[in-house]
C-alpha cells in the first residue's frame, strides 16, 4: 500500500458524505491509505488553546469530536475503529492553511460542495476555494446530490455527453496546459480501465467586413463566420493534441484516446462532458505564469461553479505554489 495518501476533508454534512465516499473509492483504485481530516471549529480550537494556557488537567486532554464518531461510524467496522489503511486526523488554525499543510504530500485532496448554485459555495465555501486554488497537491470537488442528478433530467445533455460517458475528460490547451495535468488524467484513466477524452475548444473569428452602425442592427446570416473558416482551425487543433499526446500515449499505451477539438466556449463544452464522465480535469493557471495562462486559470473556475460530476483542478506540480 502506497504512503502518499488520498485524503477526504469533511465537515460531518452530506456534501463532505459524497466527498469522503468518492475517496474512499479512490483510494482502493490507488492502493493508497485514507486520510480523513476535519478542521475543527473554532469554539473547539480556543477550548484546546484555553486548556493547554492554563495547565487544566482537571478537564478533559481533548474536546469532544462528533465528526470523527460520525467518520468511525461510516468506515469502522462493529466499534473497532477506523478499518487499516483508514487514518483520522483533526487539524487546527485556518482552513485553507490546515488542509495546504496536510495536502502538501498527498496524492489529492477531495472535498464536496454544497449551496443552491452547485458550486457556488463548496464544502467550507470561501475557504475551499482557496484551498482549491493554491493547494500543492490536485484538488477533487464532488458536487452535491442535486447538481448530480441535474445531469440526468438535462434535455440538452446531448451525444457529446453519451459519448464522454464513464471517461476521464481533459480540457487540453495545447501550448499552455502543464504536462502534470495530462499525466493526472492518464492516470486516472488507466487505474479505472477507461478511456481519455482530450477536448480542445477554438474559436471562430467573425467576418472582418462587418459593420454595425446601430445597437439594434440584427446581423444577417451573412455577417456570421463562414463555417468552413473552423475547419483549418480544427485541423491545426488536432495536430497540436497529436503532438503534445504522443509522449503520454507512450507512456500509457493501455489508455485508449479519443480527441475532440470543438468551436465555442471550453468551459461550456468540458460542463456538458462532466454530465456523464467519470471525472473532468483541469489545470490551474501559475499566479507567475503569462497572461495568455489565465485563460486556464478562468475555464478551471467555471467548470468548476457548474460542472455535474466531479472536477480536479491540478496545480503544476513542479512550481512552488
Amino acid at each position: 500500500m502506497s504512503n502518499t495518501p488520498v485524503i477526504a476533508a469533511v465537515d460531518g454534512s452530506e456534501h463532505s458524505l459524497r466527498a469522503l465516499e468518492w475517496a474512499r473509492k479512490e483510494a482502493v483504485r490507488h492502493d493508497s491509505r485514507l486520510l480523513v481530516a476535519h478542521v475543527l471549529p473554532d469554539h473547539a480550537q480556543l477550548y484546546a488553546g484555553r486548556r493547554a494556557s492554563l495547565h487544566d488537567a482537571s478537564e478533559p486532554a481533548e474536546f469532544a469530536d462528533p465528526v470523527r464518531d460520525w467518520v468511525e461510524s461510516l468506515l469502522g467496522a462493529g466499534g473497532a475503529g477506523l478499518p487499516e489503511g483508514v487514518t483520522y486526523e483533526a487539524l487546527e488554525g485556518s482552513v485553507p492553511e490546515a488542509l495546504r499543510v496536510i495536502g502538501s504530500q498527498a496524492r489529492m485532496l477531495v472535498m464536496g460542495s454544497r449551496g443552491r448554485g452547485g458550486f457556488a459555495s463548496l464544502l467550507l465555501g470561501s475557504s475551499s476555494r482557496a484551498v482549491a486554488s493554491t493547494a500543492a497537491c490536485p484538488v477533487v470537488v464532488v458536487p452535491h446530490a442535486e447538481r448530480g442528478a441535474a445531469a440526468d433530467t438535462d434535455d440538452d445533455a446531448g451525444a457529446g455527453a453519451e459519448q464522454s460517458a464513464g471517461r476521464v475528460v481533459v480540457g487540453l490547451h495545447a501550448a499552455e496546459t502543464p504536462d502534470d495535468v495530462l499525466t493526472f488524467a492518464f492516470t486516472e484513466a488507466a487505474v479505472r480501465g477507461t478511456t481519455v477524452q482530450v477536448v480542445s475548444a477554438y474559436a471562430i473569428p467573425p467576418s472582418p467586413t462587418l459593420v454595425i452602425d446601430s445597437p439594434f442592427a440584427v446581423i444577417p446570416p451573412e455577417g456570421l463566420a463562414d463555417e468552413g473558416d473552423g475547419v483549418p482551425a480544427e485541423r491545426e487543433m488536432l495536430r497540436s493534441q497529436t503532438e503534445r499526446l504522443a509522449p503520454l500515449r507512450e507512456r500509457f499505451p493501455d489508455v485508449p484516446v479519443e480527441q475532440a477539438a470543438v468551436p465555442g466556449d471550453p468551459a461550456g463544452r468540458l460542463v456538458i462532458a462532466s454530465r456523464a464522465a467519470a471525472l473532468v480535469v483541469v489545470g490551474r493557471h501559475h499566479p507567475r505564469r503569462t497572461a495568455m495562462s489565465l485563460a486556464i486559470g478562468s475555464v478551471a473556475h467555471a467548470v468548476l461553479h457548474h460542472a455535474h460530476g466531479p472536477v480536479a483542478v491540478v496545480p503544476t506540480l513542479k512550481d512552488d505554489v
